[in-house]
């Protein structure tokens, strides 16, 4: 196992794509800490940054990040094995491209983590940023499949374009949840801004909280007493479900839990 921990404070990004189990792989210590990093426009290595120590008698996890990364960009970018633990906080596009492995944040992530992601598992023990699970801005290429899950809030803009996959939200979830999403699953345990599903085409969003705004575009289809979210878990309803976004033609389908959404009671007479 790598142990990793900051030699100061950063005050700009970092960009430390390298932190990744695929590319430590095979390397010797000293090759890893020559490994190319970029604080700003300044071309460092890992050792000029940060302290990097090994344990052989650990396999697993094969990372361990300890201390205030919360400037450093791009951790597990395109991993497809091995495992990376983070304990503390992390910033931007973590995960991103992810294709197999596992990430576990022991803090919170910035946005972006997990986007386009195919394969394997992200863990974030505490809030998530805007666009987690979501591509770039102007691009399309959603998250296509694995897991993330989030024991606290996440921002605005999460799930956009999901295209499969399961996104699990503890908390509350920020506006335009899942917007333009064509498949995969949302589940938010607690509320929803407003927005949630805009362009959804296909997949589902399950609220167990209050739905600050339903779209307009949505129409209701039925009350179901209860909506799977994985092979793991049920939700347990009753649910009132709305299809759309008619708008797009869309067949998603958005859970909204009836007890915690009482005003949504008035569509019942379209049944």
């Amino acid at each position: 196992m790598i142990t990793i921990t900051p030699k100061r404070k950063f005050d700009v990004p970092i960009q430390a794509a390298c932190i990744n189990v695929d590319v430590f792989t095979g390397k010797t210590l000293n090759e890893i800490k020559k490994l190319a990093i970029t604080e700003g426009k300044e071309n460092l290595t890992l050792d000029d940054a940060f302290d990097l120590t090994e344990d052989k008698t650990l396999e697993t996890p094969n990372i361990t990040l300890t201390g205030d990364f919360s400037k450093v960009k791009r951790i597990g970018q395109g991993m497809k094995t091995g495992e990376i633990i983070i304990n503390g906080n992390v910033g931007m596009h973590t995960g991103e491209k992810l294709a197999g492995g596992k990430i576990v944040i022991n803090g919170n992530s910035d946005g972006w983590t997990g986007s386009e992601m195919k394969k394997g598992l992200i863990e974030i023990h505490g809030d998530a940023g805007d666009y987690t699970a979501s591509p770039f801005r102007g691009n399309s290429a959603g998250m296509k499949g694995g897991l993330i899950t989030v024991d606290g809030n996440v921002g605005s803009n999460v799930g956009c374009y999901l295209q499969g996959g399961t996104i699990k939200i503890k908390g509350s979830a920020g506006r335009f949840l899942g917007h333009h999403m064509s498949d995969g699953t949302i589940y938010v345990e607690k509320n929803c801004a407003s927005r949630a599903g805009t362009f959804m085409t296909g997949g589902k969003i399950i609220i167990n909280g209050t739905v600050e705004l339903l779209m307009p575009t949505f129409t209701i289809d039925s009350i179901k007493p209860k909506v799977k979210v994985d092979a793991t878990q049920n939700a347990q309803g009753p649910f009132y479900v709305f299809l759309g976004d008619i708008a797009e033609r869309g067949t998603g389908k958005i859970f909204a839990l009836k007890t915690t959404n009482p005003e949504l009671a008035t569509y019942e007479k379209y049944l």
